[in-house]
C-alpha cells in the first residue's frame, strides 16, 4: 500500500501525459495499467501500429505506381507480411518502452494490474489498496459493434484484430466508413485485397466538410476501394474460412449479400469503464455511457475525475492529452484549460484529410455570414513534383472580421499543414494574417497561404 497525491487509471495518451505532467508539477503520482506495456490502445493496438502499416503500404504503392516515372526502375517489391508485422511490432515496442522510460525519468510509479475504486480516495489493484487525494479515470475506450454482428477477432474483427491478421485477405468487407475503416481499408487495398466498405449514412466520414468528403470518396474509389453508402447491415454469418454480410440499401429496401474472407467492424468505439466499480460509487453517467464531468473534469463524486475517451467529446488521443495536462495543472493549483474549438482531426490515408473548427454546414445552420478561400494542390509546384496534387485547402473566415473559423484540407501532409491554421486560430488570427506571412518555396504549406489569399483578393497560382 502506498499513499499518493494522484493515482491515474489507464496509461493511454490521456493517462500517461497526465501522470508525467502531475509529477513535473510536484505531485506524487502513480499510474495503474493492466496491460503488459504502457501506452494504452493508441500505442499498442491503435494509432501507432496502424500508422506503421499505412506507411509501409504507401511505400509499396509508390514503388508500384510512381517509381518508374521518376526513373527508378526494377522489379516491383513483393510483400513479406510476416516481416511487415515484425516492423509494426518493433515500432510499438519502441514507443511503449519510451513511455516506461519517461515514467522512470519523472518518478511516476507504474502500478501493474487492473484497478477498482472501492471508495473515494482508494484504488484497489489485485490484493493491494493504494490511497490518493485525487483519482483520475483515463481508462479509454473499446471497439463497439452493431446488432447482429459478433466480433470474434478471427473472421469478424475489430481494429485490434485487423492489425494482426495471419495473412492479407483476398476479400475484405469493412462496416463503417469512418476514420478507422478507411485507414485500415486503405492498408489492405494497397496490399492487394479487394475492399468493400459499407456505410449506413449517405456520406462517408460523418461530420466532415461535405466538399471534402465528396472529393475524398472519389479519390478512394480510384485507389480501388468500393464504397456503398446508405447500407444498413443486418448481420454477419461467420463460417469456417469466410463470412457473409447481409445488408439492405436504405433507398429502396433491396436486400444484398457480400462475401468476404474477413469482416472489419469499424462502427466506432465506446467508453471502457468495466470493473472500476463506478455504479457502487454513484458516479453519474451520461445517456451514452460516458462519465459525466464538470468543466474541471470532476465527476459527481468528490476526489474522482475523468478525462479522454470515457467523457464527452471526440475520441482523439490528442484531445485526451490536452485534458490530461489541463487537469494536472488544475490539481496543482494552476489554471488548466482546453480550447475545444481548436482540436484538429486527421485521417492518415493518402491523400491525408485534416480539419479544424467549423464546417460550412455548421456555419449555415448557425446562420453565420462567412467567406470561403479555396486552393487546389494542382497549383502547388511541390505537390505536382511529388505526384501528390490531388485535393485542396479550404479556409472558412468570418465575412466581416476575416477571423478564421475553420479549415479543411485534403492533400499531401494535410495532418501537418493543419497545425499552422490551428496556431492561427488559437491566437484569433484573420485569414489576411496567414496570407501576409511569408511561406518557403517550394512547400506544400504554400497551398495554405494561397487559400488564405483566396479569402481576400484572390490566390496567385489559380
Amino acid at each position: 500500500m502506498a499513499n499518493y497525491d494522484v493515482i491515474i487509471i489507464g496509461s493511454g495518451p490521456g493517462g500517461y501525459v497526465c501522470a508525467i505532467r502531475c509529477a513535473q508539477l510536484g505531485l506524487k503520482t502513480a499510474c495503474v495499467e493492466g496491460r503488459e506495456t504502457l501506452g494504452g490502445t493508441c500505442l499498442n493496438v491503435g494509432c501507432i501500429p496502424s500508422k506503421a502499416l499505412l506507411h509501409a503500404s504507401h511505400q509499396l504503392h509508390e514503388a508500384e505506381h510512381n517509381f518508374a516515372q521518376m526513373g527508378l526502375k526494377g522489379k516491383s517489391p513483393s510483400v513479406d507480411w510476416a516481416q511487415m508485422q515484425s516492423y509494426k511490432d518493433d515500432v510499438i515496442g519502441q514507443n511503449t518502452k519510451g513511455i516506461e522510460f519517461l515514467f522512470k525519468k519523472n518518478k511516476v510509479d507504474w502500478i501493474k494490474g487492473w484497478a477498482r475504486i472501492p471508495e473515494p480516495g482508494a484504488v484497489e489493484v489485485g490484493e493491494e489498496t493504494h490511497t490518493a487525494k485525487h483519482i483520475i479515470i483515463a481508462s479509454g475506450s473499446e471497439p463497439a459493434s452493431i446488432p447482429g454482428v459478433e466480433i470474434d477477432e478471427n473472421t469478424v474483427v475489430s481494429s485490434t484484430g485487423a492489425l494482426s491478421l495471419p495473412k492479407v485477405p483476398k476479400k475484405l468487407a469493412v462496416i463503417g466508413a469512418g476514420v478507422i475503416g478507411l485507414e485500415l481499408g486503405s492498408v489492405y487495398a494497397r496490399l492487394g485485397a479487394e475492399v468493400t466498405v459499407l456505410e449506413y449514412l449517405d456520406q462517408i466520414t460523418p461530420g466532415m466538410d461535405t466538399d471534402v468528403a465528396r472529393n475524398f470518396r472519389t479519390l478512394l474509389k480510384k485507389q480501388g476501394l468500393e464504397i456503398v453508402t446508405g447500407a444498413a447491415v443486418q448481420g454477419v454469418e461467420a463460417l469456417k474460412t469466410k463470412a457473409k454480410v447481409a445488408y439492405t440499401l436504405r433507398k429502396d429496401d433491396s436486400e444484398h449479400q457480400l462475401d468476404a474472407d474477413v469482416v472489419l467492424v469499424a462502427t466506432g468505439r465506446k467508453p471502457f469503464t468495466q470493473g472500476l466499480g463506478l455504479d457502487g460509487l454513484g458516479v453519474e453517467m451520461t445517456k451514452r455511457g460516458q462519465i459525466a464531468t464538470d468543466a474541471h473534469y470532476k465527476t459527481s463524486v468528490d476526489g474522482i475525475y475523468a478525462i479522454g475517451d470515457v467523457i464527452e467529446g471526440p475520441m482523439l488521443a490528442h484531445k485526451a492529452e490536452d485534458e490530461g495536462m489541463a487537469l494536472a495543472e488544475i490539481l496543482a493549483g494552476q489554471a488548466g484549460h482546453v480550447n475545444y474549438d481548436v482540436i484538429p482531426g486527421v485521417i492518415y490515408t493518402h491523400p491525408e484529410v485534416a480539419s479544424v473548427g467549423k464546417t460550412e454546414d455548421s456555419l449555415k445552420e448557425a446562420g453565420r455570414a462567412y467567406k470561403v478561400g479555396k486552393f487546389s494542390f494542382m497549383g502547388n509546384g511541390r505537390a505536382k513534383a511529388n505526384f501528390a496534387a490531388d485535393g485542396f485547402v479550404k479556409i472558412l473566415a468570418d465575412a466581416e472580421t476575416d477571423r478564421i473559423l475553420g479549415a479543411h484540407i485534403i492533400g499531401p501532409a494535410a495532418g501537418e499543414l493543419i497545425h499552422e491554421i490551428c496556431v492561427a486560430m488559437e491566437f484569433g488570427a484573420a485569414a489576411e494574417d496567414l496570407a501576409r506571412t511569408c511561406h518557403a518555396h517550394p512547400t506544400y504549406s504554400e497551398a495554405v497561404r494561397e487559400a488564405a489569399l483566396a479569402c481576400g483578393d484572390g490566390p496567385i497560382h489559380s
